[in-house]
């Protein structure tokens, strides 16, 4: 698959997102190795603290239908510019996808593309525990 159908994924994942007090809408779309891919919204509630990032919805998607190799998640958003992952969903994302491409897409479709570890250098892991 290439980057550009999975940053179309994501913006299909951004139009069912439900930013309801924000209105800030991101999608996220994550691939796994052998080719299926699995979307997430941003969803928020009213205990704002509840609320849940798209990364982070496709991730746990896909690890709870047994997914655990992946090759890239694609993010896109309302900015006009980049939307990178908040600090959560780099530590979600180093820890349960490992050092994946990060697609950003921006408003005109343009794509950037990152390594996990470039945006969280020196991750704490399941090494630092033992």
């Amino acid at each position: 698959m290439d980057e550009k159908t999975l940053a179309q994924k994501a913006i299909e994942a951004k139009e069912k997102s439900l930013p309801t007090y924000s209105n800030f809408h991101v999608g996220a779309a994550l691939l796994t190795e052998d080719g299926k891919i699995y979307q997430g919204g941003n969803i928020e509630v009213s205990s704002y603290g509840l609320t849940i990032c798209a990364e982070r919805t496709a991730v746990f998607k896909a690890i709870s239908e047994g997914e655990r190799k992946f090759k890239a998640i694609a993010i896109a958003s309302d900015l006009q510019g980049f939307c990178s992952p908040c600090g959560a969903c780099r530590q979600v994302i180093s820890d349960l996808c490992g050092d994946i491409d990060i697609i950003l897409v921006d408003q005109q479709k343009n794509i950037q593309k990152h390594k996990m570890s470039e945006l969280l250098p020196l991750a704490f892991s399941e090494k630092d525990l033992k």
